[in-house]
């Protein structure tokens, strides 16, 4: 299953992003993976996009997984996340808002904490398989 966000208006603007196939990359945190001790998706790799009611909306293909440095994510991968962003500072200010989060925070289990040049971003391509 693919959650985007948290069930409210950030999840339902990204998955009609993904609907209309603007949106073919995402960002999440690496810790958040290792936290939960959830494997990485992999290339291939099919899953249920679920809206903010927790129904399946769409299948999506991951086609490409990279671990990067927050401060080396780049232009291509931040204009593909679909969110109308047009540089990679405007990216990276917006996820950095989210990351420092109450509801982020409190799913890490920490309460401070915060991102920085170094923080380790799982860089996630996918391609849209067929809509539910």
């Amino acid at each position: 299953m693919a959650e985007f966000a948290f069930p409210g208006p950030l999840r339902d603007q990204l998955v009609t992003a993904i609907l209309s196939g603007t949106k073919t990359s995402t960002s999440g945190l690496v810790l958040g993976y290792e936290r939960d001790n959830e494997p990485f998706p992999q290339v291939g790799q099919q899953s249920a996009v679920v809206d903010s009611e927790g129904r399946p909306v769409a299948v999506i293909e991951t086609t490409e997984v990279r671990v990067v440095r927050l401060a080396d994510v780049d232009l291509q991968h931040a204009l593909d996340e679909g969110e109308g962003f047009t540089s990679v500072a405007e990216w990276r200010a917006e996820h950095a808002k989210f990351w420092h989060s109450a509801e982020v925070r409190e799913e890490l289990g920490d309460p401070e904490f915060t991102v920085d040049d170094d923080t380790r971003v799982l860089a996630q391509r996918f391609r849209l398989v067929q809509t539910l």
